[in-house]
């Protein structure tokens, strides 16, 4: 069991953590939820015992624990991008990047429970891929393989729904129900209550680094203070900081994007093929599909970030690919978030400077900024609640608020093209319907467009036009549909 009395945990040299009382008994399933900055990834390190306790008592004996966050998701991502330190290998070169086979048995060689293992997480047909060019639902379901290969006796997951599909994550909570029903004792950290699977019997309330209220799944989620929380009300600013100079703007007759028969591939995956598109001014698209059905990537060729940009018939606003045009003539029209960018900000940078960085589309900033950027950027700053934590390095911020700030860099510079892919990852209820308003109020604004991706169909925002869905075919082909809504 697990048993913590009168405990406070160390966040930073000012802020702390408190557990007043919490038992956990073998074989339970508990879910913590808790907005962005409550403290959710604090006591995950102190369930795994792996954070500094300053007073108070927690003995834990679980012999086996197990854990996996966002942080350390963008750790082992980094690791293996920094095999080779470079997303274009040379001829002759070898990517020596590990396969998902090899990943998963990295710490446990067991090569029957690896292959049992993703066939219940519906990967066995990756094993043999390179982990490092999976999309995030097959690496968030490729880790999750890695760590139960050890049998643990305690599994602690934050956010494990985050960046999966409708079907996948219903497949996840089915496996962790049967796990559940195996005698693992299971701990969920989230940031959304209807996320909290059926087969979780006790919750708990987290807020202001306090874990406030444990109980039964029914009484929790029927106290007031909990309905309270999840009621958002509609108390936002009905304008954002205006834009430190006048918008880009584009003819009305001007695509935006014209994408002929479109093939990536790498290696022998076939990731995407035949896809012909066009986005035209004023259509706000979402894109909507498996995981790994390629949206990231299409993502990644509009941005001017995806090397086989260069062997497709492309045309960005006006530019086409290979003409010449410099990848500073595409960003300046976008505004760009998601999960890969989140992971690569990884500069030495204040909060204040990943928001200037925005009006530079760079990953710190290293232009001389005017002081009109520095007091939109305090605008943007109080927006977020952040004010306090202007000059504190962006990395100690918790993951939803570094989400936030980076999506407040997306929107800084009021772009032509506003990309967003799976923006509202590690947001709780509140900042998630926050970004959203900011996001109908600079589309209402006429002056910026909207792509879209998300596995939550609640989370697109009331502007979409447009949907374009990877559909599947069978196990590596997809169809493409357009929809005007």
């Amino acid at each position: 069991m697990l048993n913590i009395d009168n405990a406070t945990y160390k966040i930073s040299d000012f802020k702390t953590f408190c557990i007043p009382h919490l038992v956990i008994n073998p074989n339970e399933s508990w879910a913590f939820v808790g907005s962005n900055g409550s403290g959710k990834s604090t006591l995950v390190r102190a369930l795994a015992n792996e954070q500094q306790i300053l007073k108070g008592r927690a003995d834990n004996f679980f012999n086996k624990i197990e854990h996996i966050s966002f942080e350390q998701l963008q750790k082992i991502v980094e690791q293996e991008w920094n095999r080779n330190n470079t997303d274009m290998l040379s001829e002759g070169e070898d990517d020596t990047g590990l396969t998902v086979e090899q990943m998963i048995q990295e710490k446990v060689t067991n090569t029957a429970l690896c292959l049992k293992l993703a066939q219940q997480f519906g990967i066995a047909h990756l094993l043999e891929q390179r982990f490092k060019y999976l999309s995030t639902g097959e690496t968030r379901k490729t880790l999750l393989c890695r760590i139960l290969m050890s049998e643990p006796d305690l599994l602690i997951l934050d956010e494990p729904f985050d960046g999966l599909d409708v079907q996948s994550r219903h497949q996840l909570a089915e496996l962790l129900a049967s796990l559940s029903q195996q005698g693992l004792t299971l701990i969920l950290v989230l940031n959304r209550i209807n996320d909290i699977p059926n087969f979780v019997e006790k919750v708990g309330l987290l807020v202001e680094c306090q874990l406030v209220k444990t109980g039964s799944r029914e009484a929790i989620l029927h106290d007031e203070v909990v309905s309270a929380l999840s009621n958002i009300e509609s108390s936002y600013d009905e304008h954002l900081p205006e834009p430190d100079e006048s918008p880009t703007v584009l003819a009305d007759d001007l695509p935006r994007v014209i994408l002929n028969n479109c093939h990536i591939q790498y290696g022998d995956r076939v990731i995407i093929d035949g896809l012909s598109w066009q986005v035209n001014a004023g259509e706000h698209w979402q894109i909507v599909g498996p995981n790994g059905a390629g949206k990231s990537t299409l993502l990644s060729l509009i941005t001017g970030d995806h090397p086989q940009g260069y062997s497709n018939d492309l045309t960005l606003f006006g530019y086409r690919r290979g003409s010449g045009e410099t990848i500073w003539d595409i960003k300046k029209h976008i505004g760009y978030v998601s999960s890969s960018l989140h992971m690569d900000y990884r500069v030495s940078a204040s909060v204040k400077n990943v928001l200037l960085s925005g009006y530079f589309d760079s990953i710190g900033v290293y232009n001389a900024t005017s002081d009109k950027q520095h007091k939109l950027a305090d605008e943007w700053l109080k927006l977020l609640n952040l004010t306090s934590h202007a000059n504190q390095p962006f990395q100690t911020l918790s993951w939803g608020q570094q989400r936030l700030v980076l999506i407040a860099r997306a929107l800084v510079k009021h772009p032509t093209l506003l990309i967003l892919d799976e923006p509202l990852q590690g947001l709780d209820q509140l900042n998630r319907e926050l970004v959203k308003r900011w996001i109908d109020l600079l589309i209402q604004s006429g002056n910026s467009q909207l792509m879209f991706v998300s596995h939550h169909v609640e989370d697109a925002p009331n502007c979409i036009t447009n949907r374009l869905t990877f559909e599947q075919m069978d196990q590596n082909h997809y169809h493409y549909r357009f929809d005007q809504l």
